[in-house]
């Protein structure tokens, strides 16, 4: 430093001259050069200090210079990164992308993002699924942390802010279980206030982070939080699309989307399947000219849609597609400008004939409790006016003009007779056997009978009887349903005129099921006779000529034998009812029926007086069966109850006992109870019925009320020849 050293002499100069006394021009020339001394000094220092101030600029330069290039790389590494995110919404890249450029960006031996299970898990806490490791954390992809672990990583998830884990001790820091690291940093990842998982990077470069890495990372956080959101929420709604386009496919009602215009944007399979053609063809149609052929009340029930209103779904008979179908129509959340409305069309015509089946057999069974009733008293009565004319008709004194009126009095007794037969087929729910039974050979039996009816009216009948299985029935119930059918046939196609023919067509095949279809070419069924059809008593014919049943009683046999009848109205005209049977099971019953050369009257058996027990409360049938038998010499013996009867089989023998059916003590039936308490009597029991044998009834034997003299004594005869060889 010369100088300081130059310049401190002559300071000292200048003090011993000031302070000496001398002259000014004796010391003049020292102030002047320790003047100079002195300035010489101050630039001295101000060039140090100047260029010391250099140094630190060039310093700092460099520093704001590496500081801009690190800025600008982590810029960059960011602007790549959210690139590559944008790119794709799959999670399963999205996380590995962030893991590899978390790792880069640190320069860290190890990375990884757990991610916490989405949707409604409970009320219990879900472990964390691991989606993403590189590194030496590599070995945790694709494991589920407990929420419940002691490491960062589950730790970290219920932390708001990046948390920084370093031993001061030396010893490693657990992130799972089974998994260490040096150093490492968690942070949560959070958006949309939702924590979504964890970013955790481990054993950084310098086994510390900076400052700058802390903020790079929680910004690599906060940009990957929100992707990954994005994410689940792309595959949330992308799950929900495919199950609801499931659902929509999958429902068995069809399904539109129509616009304010009326044309259809979204069809389902069902909707489409329903009107015949495939889904495109569907796209861009009017869906009230598709369904209604533009139906004004359809019409209706979508403008009232449109408008928000609730309208009553709209149960409507489709020409185009011969179907009956229900529609509803509701606006679909949208923004005003847009009107469109969803539309839901069922197919309820089976729905709609199997209600109709169930209110008709509900008519059906309150009828047939009062018709059964009612034929029950009608039985006696008739009985007493039938056995007793027939009774008289055997007397020999009678003149013929006295025979002639009771011929007639039997002969309208014996037509009330079947009517309420009729009546009780109708009413009754089992039939009086059950064999094997040939459809086709029941029709063309059939056919033969009404053969000459047929020509008579110029009816042609066009058969086509396919092999079927037998059914299990009553052959006679059977037959009446075809002669039922071909009877109602014939009177629809006798009203044809002459330029339509007349025309009945028989068909018969099989599936699961025995099918017989009997099709005329008659003017159809109106739409106000079509509810009623088989309704009991109810009829379209002038009075006098039908009573209104022939379609009740055939309802109630084909319902008895387990079958079904419905009716059809087909395209060309005309009216069709199909019958189904089940088909016979592989070993039907067989029906025992009497040999040729058994006993069939009273002549076969030697007569001998018997001692008889009559069950009836009715005077006027116990007047025709004393009569019967105790003009050919039997004693008959009248209970005046039922309960009289059982305690007259206590103390006598009998060698018949004829029972009402419907007689009844201690509300069970008579005849049930005297086979319970006396089986070796169950030989000499004749039942008078109205309803001819039930189904089951064994070895009992039964006489149909109103029954004739002829069967009555048919009846006793077997018993009486039974007893004889037994």
């Amino acid at each position: 430093m010369p100088n300081l050293k130059v310049g401190i002499p002559a300071v000292k100069q200048i003090i011993v001259v000031t302070s000496g006394g001398l002259p000014l021009d004796r010391f003049l020339p020292a102030i002047v050069y320790a003047l100079l001394a002195l300035a010489a000094i101050g630039l001295g220092g101000g060039a140090i200090h100047l260029k010391r101030r250099l140094e630190q600029s060039e310093r700092d330069r460099r520093r704001a210079a590496d500081e801009l290039n690190r800025r600008l790389s982590e810029l960059f590494s960011l602007q790549e990164l959210s690139y590559i995110l944008s790119g794709s919404l799959q999670l399963d890249r999205i996380v590995e992308q962030v893991v590899r450029y978390a790792m880069r960006f640190l320069d860290a031996q190890g990375a990884l993002v757990a991610l916490a299970p989405d949707g409604d898990g409970g009320t219990e806490p879900r472990p964390l699924a691991v989606t993403a490791a590189e590194g030496t954390l590599a070995s945790l992809a694709g494991r589920a942390i407990s929420p419940n672990d002691p490491g960062l990583v589950a730790r970290s998830l219920g932390r708001e802010r990046l948390e920084l884990v370093r031993s001061a001790s030396g010893e490693p820091t657990p992130l799972a279980e089974g998994i260490v690291a040096e150093s490492a940093a968690a942070v949560p990842l959070r958006a949309h206030g939702v924590v979504v998982g964890t970013l955790v990077i481990a054993n950084p470069r310098d086994g510390a982070f900076a400052p700058e890495d802390i903020r790079l990372l929680s910004t690599v956080a906060t940009h990957a939080a929100i992707v990954i959101a994005n994410a689940r929420f792309f595959e949330m709604v992308r799950h929900a699309k495919e199950q609801w386009e499931t659902a929509f496919d999958a429902l068995s009602g069809g399904i539109a989307v129509v616009d304010d215009a009326g044309q259809v944007r979204r069809a389902n399979r069902a909707l489409a399947s329903l009107l015949g053609v495939p889904i495109p063809a569907v796209i861009g149609c009017d869906l009230a000219d598709a369904l209604l052929e533009g139906s004004p009340a359809l019409l209706e029930l979508l403008a009232a849609a449109r408008r928000g209103d609730r309208a009553q779904p709209l149960v409507l008979r489709s020409g185009t597609l011969g179907r009956t179908i229900r529609v509803n129509a509701a606006r679909i959340p949208t923004p005003a400008q847009d009107q469109s409305v969803v539309v839901l069309v069922e197919d309820v015509t089976d729905q709609h004939a199997m209600e109709a089946q169930l209110i008709q057999s509900e008519k059906l069974a309150a009828v047939g409790q009062l018709v059964s009733g009612v034929a029950h008293e009608l039985n006696n009565p008739l009985t007493s006016i039938a056995g007793l004319s027939e009774f008289l008709l055997e007397q020999k004194e009678l003149g013929s003009k006295d025979r002639g009126h009771l011929r007639v009095i039997h002969e309208q007794a014996d037509r009330a007779g079947r009517i309420v037969r009729n009546l009780l087929t109708f009413a009754r729910k089992g039939t009086s056997e059950r064999v094997a039974v040939d459809v086709n050979d029941v029709i063309e039996r059939t056919l033969v009978l009404m053969s000459y009816d047929f020509q008579l009216k110029d009816i042609a009948i066009d058969k086509d009887l396919a092999p079927v299985p037998p059914v299990l029935g009553d052959r006679h119930a059977l037959q009446q349903v075809v002669i039922n059918l071909l009877t109602n046939a014939a009177q629809a196609v006798s009203e044809n005129p002459p330029e339509r023919p007349r025309r009945i067509q028989l068909r018969s095949w099989a599936d699961d099921r025995v099918r017989l279809r009997v099709a005329d070419s008659g003017p159809g069924i109106p739409d106000d006779v079509l509810p009623h059809l088989f309704t009991p008593f109810f009829t379209t014919k002038e009075p006098g000529q039908g009573t209104g049943l022939g379609l009740s009683i055939t309802y109630s046999i084909v319902e008895a034998h387990g079958g079904r009848i419905v009716v059809d109205r087909p395209t060309e005209g005309g009216a069709a009812f199909l019958v189904d049977l089940p088909v016979a099971p592989a070993d039907p019953p067989r029906h025992d029926t009497p040999e040729p050369g058994g006993p069939t009257g009273v002549a076969a058996v030697t007569p001998i007086k018997r001692s008889i027990l009559l069950v009836d409360d009715d005077p006027a049938v116990r007047r025709v069966v004393k009569a019967l038998f105790g003009r050919e010499g039997h004693m008959v013996e009248v209970a005046r109850n039922p309960q009289h009867a059982l305690d007259l089989v206590r103390t006598r023998s009998y060698d018949l006992i004829l029972a009402d059916r419907e007689a009844r003590a201690h509300d069970q039936s008579f005849v049930e109870q005297l086979v319970e308490s006396h089986p070796e009597l169950k030989e000499r029991v004749v039942v008078a019925t109205g309803a001819g044998a039930p189904a089951g009834s064994g070895t009992l034997r039964y006489v149909r009320k109103p029954f004739n003299l002829r069967d009555l004594r048919e009846e006793a005869a077997r018993v009486w020849a039974a007893a004889a060889l037994s």
